[in-house]
């Protein structure tokens, strides 16, 4: 693509071949910057130092030369101050000495394009950028200077961004019919900078795609900055490309997964239509396999000899195998920990095998009273097409809560189905063999339920781990008999959550959740004890103690459980810096033994909560009380965890 940036003006331009480098670079490329990795002796995990210090990289550098960066800019540009100490390299390697002055001046000078680059992502296409080192311009450095003063050198960014820019005469031409500059942003008086710019050529090459021209491009990009008017004239020119079908697909990179059915569950049927949307789904799903740290789709700058489009699929997998061992404590529930192994890609074709085993309880109770859980599951993608998963689990567990004392073997096996982008069915069928003790019934029973959940969820938030925005909705059904006791029962659950955040910074996320359930065509003493609402705890009202909120027997204050349940919660997420938060937080919930949810005897309890974010998601630390607390329960409860509450 040809790209021209001219300067429309009667006056002299300060730096003006480095702007217009820095333009098309930005134009061209982003303004993203890469840092190479650096070798270190301290020990860290997830990129979080642990422990140690990482001088010895200075071993590693030959003639290492430390310096000082200082950024100038006039006051009343904090925010934009902000955003060049972000793109400077020489700020962001402060702490890491270069190679001699050679490597100091060499830094120096790409800073000040990605620092011009930034001014323009601003709009101000008349910003100046000056860099000191030592004092001396790198203007007027000649290439063998060294700097041989004290370390570390003093390094000095004086910057003046001049007048923001808009928008001034917007042409599009070429291929054009149905498109419209404003439709993408582009409108005379309206945002010029760079990123406005790169980001409405993107959403129309997007536009033709999306009519299914694979080959949609901007051939042709002429930028006129006039500094008379502090006007940006856009020109581009635009080739739609004809509307193409897939041709053949092949994939490059697969070692121990098979490139045939990597190629099957990518999902573009030869001949069908090209949609860029059908494109990111086929990636999505390739790394929801989890066999694969990358994938990559590209589409072939050339139509085939049929016109349709030929796809290269080119991938990089992770390591099969995976060990780990987490962990879970609080003051009402004490500590818990577990253990587990898998393998992602079993026969080749991304099966899953994971066996898992855990223990809690520890110190909340005696030792007789701990609980064990211990399952296998596998999963199988692909089995009714791309969209679809097969799954099954073994699981025996034999637990104490305060509820109830259980002893369970449960098998079970299901599919589940995507549809669309957002939205996941799923059905199976389990057979669950279970001993308990539970205060209501006062004596030992033992159950033998075939049932057959059925859960519907459509989920639109923007991070699984850590959202910020959007919402997720879920339905769930399971329909139960008891062969043992010929008791048939029906239990039914909805949940919702939603995501705001109020600022484009994300430094602020409201957060909310709701749920409630019910279970119909049995009493409560004809339902197993495991299967009856509870709420409190760690995952439900914090303050409160697990299944500590509801219907409770009268002669020892056991939970009894109940038949139907609500429970919501609020969260305020503040981020602090960009890996520390706070969360205060309210909670509440109520049980009853009745068949719909009765309001009259709600629990709150509310706290405030650290969070340190990770890349495998946050570190969470909560703190909450009981606003009505009772006989029996906590006067606060501490939970730690990995993730948010919801």
């Amino acid at each position: 693509m040809r790209s021209v940036l001219k300067h429309k003006t009667d006056k002299q331009v300060a730096a003006g071949n480095a702007l217009s480098r820095a333009l098309l670079l930005v134009l061209l490329a982003g303004t993203t910057l890469t840092v190479a990795p650096q070798p270190a002796s301290a020990f860290e995990l997830f990129g979080i130092k642990l422990w140690g210090t990482s001088d010895s990289q200075e071993t590693d550098i030959v003639d290492p030369m430390r310096y000082t960066v200082t950024i100038n800019v006039p006051d009343d540009f904090d925010e934009l101050k902000k955003r060049l100490e972000a793109a400077s390299s020489l700020k962001s390697g402060e702490e890491r000495p270069v190679s001699g002055s050679l490597g100091l001046m060499s830094r120096a000078r790409g800073d000040r394009e990605s620092l011009i680059a930034a001014l323009y992502a601003d709009a101000r296409y008349e910003g100046v950028v000056e860099v000191l080192i030592d004092g001396r311009s790198i203007d007027e450095l000649p290439p063998d200077t060294e700097f041989t003063d004290a370390q570390p050198i003093p390094v000095v960014v004086e910057v003046m961004p001049g007048p923001k820019f808009t928008l001034g005469n917007i042409r599009l031409e070429g291929d054009t019919a149905g498109l419209a500059s404003a439709d993408f942003g582009l409108i005379s008086g309206g945002e010029a900078g760079s990123g406005a710019i790169l980001k409405a050529e993107a959403l129309i090459v997007r536009a033709l795609k999306e009519e299914g021209r694979p080959l949609a491009e901007i051939t042709d990009r002429e930028i006129v900055a006039d500094h008379n008017s502090t006007t940006l004239d856009v020109s581009l020119t635009v080739k739609a490309g004809p509307v193409a079908g897939y041709g053949e697909t092949t994939v490059a990179g697969t070692e121990r997964m098979d490139p045939e059915f990597t190629r099957y569950m990518a999902g573009l049927k030869r001949g069908a239509r090209y949609s860029p949307e059908e494109m990111d789904a086929a990636r999505e799903r390739l790394l929801g396999l989890e066999v694969f740290n990358s994938v990559t789709l590209r589409e072939a700058e050339a139509l085939d000899a049929n016109g349709d489009i030929p796809i290269g699929i080119n991938v990089a997998e992770r390591k099969t195998r995976y060990l780990g061992i987490g962990g879970t404590v609080s003051n009402t529930d004490g500590l818990g920990i577990e253990g587990y192994w898998g393998h992602r890609n079993l026969f080749g074709r991304a099966e899953k095998l994971r066996v898992e085993g855990s223990i809690s309880g520890i110190g909340s109770n005696d030792i007789s009273k701990l609980n064990y859980n211990a399952g296998i599951m596998f999963e199988k993608p692909g089995v009714v097409g791309p969209a679809s998963k097969f799954f099954s689990s073994l699981k025996a567990v034999y637990e104490h809560p305060d509820a109830y004392d259980r002893f369970s073997v449960k098998g079970s096996a299901g599919l589940s189905y995507q549809i669309g982008k957002y939205t996941t069915v799923s059905g199976e069928f389990s057979l669950d063999y279970s001993k308990i003790t539970d205060p209501l019934n006062n004596d030992t029973k033992n159950y033998l339920i075939a049932s057959t959940p059925l859960q519907y969820v459509y989920d639109r938030r923007d991070n699984l781990l850590n959202p910020t925005k959007g919402y997720r909705l879920l339905a769930f059904v399971e329909p139960s008999y008891d062969t043992l006791n010929a008791k048939a029962f029906v239990k039914i659950k909805g949940e919702g959550s939603a995501y705001y955040a109020p600022m484009d910074s994300n430094r602020f996320v409201l957060a909310g959740r709701v749920a409630a359930g019910s279970i119909l065509g049995a009493s409560l003493a004809d339902i197993p004890a495991d299967r009856r609402f509870y709420a409190g705890g760690g995952g439900s009202v914090r303050g409160y103690s697990y299944q500590g909120i509801g219907p409770k027997d009268p002669l020892d204050n056991k939970p009894t459980g109940g038949l139907s349940w609500f429970e919501t919660s609020a969260e305020l997420r503040i981020a602090l810096t960009d890996t520390i938060g706070v969360v205060p937080f309210v909670d509440a919930a109520t049980v009853s033994n009745k068949q719909f949810p009765e309001f009259s005897d709600i629990k709150v309890g509310a706290g405030i909560g650290l969070r340190y974010l990770t890349p495998f998601g946050p570190l969470r630390i909560d703190a909450a009380v009981p606003l009505n607390r009772e006989r029996g329960d906590p006067r606060y409860g501490i939970y730690a965890g990995i993730g948010q509450a919801f």
